[in-house]
């Protein structure tokens, strides 16, 4: 932007939001004037919950707390994200890493970015408790297995609604197991 505020956008599917995303957000937000916490939808994914309730989450939790989070807010978008961070005047795509096969995918999606939309990538290495940790990992534990094992990696929040939505979908959850190397 013209004016000098310095606009981060942090893009995700967000399916569920996880302590490791609210750690970048957390770390991340001290790099901005404002910081965006954009959900959007992935075609290739089988959702687990919708953009309504993605969005409600992202924000009760950045909301919650002491307040030192008053620079972020949430919002959703379709399309491309490069073309979302020109309509909200965005400085820079922030980007959370937690491996190499982060690093890959993530350095060709900054190049790629930069080259055609002129936009720059800003990347946060994970906290160590959540470097394994992933949204896809989670769904497909979730279908598997005893939600509450997620309680580390999860907002109280997330866990509960993850529970309710385990107990609303009861075997259909198995159908979003998905294996996958990038969330």
């Amino acid at each position: 932007m013209s004016d000098g505020t310095k606009i981060g956008l942090f893009p995700g599917t967000f399916d569920p939001l996880t302590n490791g995303h609210m750690d970048v957000i957390r770390r991340g937000h001290m790099l901005f004037d404002r910081l965006i916490v954009a959900i959007s939808r992935n075609p290739v994914k089988r959702e687990l919950f919708d953009m309504s309730e993605r969005v409600e989450m992202a924000r009760r939790l950045i909301s919650e707390g002491d307040g030192r989070l008053n620079n972020v807010t949430v919002d959703s978008y379709d399309g491309l994200t490069v073309d979302y961070a020109r309509r909200v005047g965005a400085t820079a795509i922030l980007r959370g890493l937690r491996n190499v096969t982060d690093l890959n995918f993530e350095f060709q999606l900054a190049l790629t970015n930069r080259a055609v939309a002129d936009i720059e990538t800003v990347f946060i290495m994970t906290a160590e408790p959540y470097a394994f940790t992933s949204s896809s990992l989670i769904r497909q534990i979730a279908a598997g297995g005893d939600v509450e094992r997620l309680h580390r990696l999860l907002p109280p929040l997330v866990l509960e609604r993850l529970k309710r939505k385990k107990e609303e979908l009861g075997k259909d959850i198995a159908r979003l197991r998905v294996d996958g190397f990038k969330e």
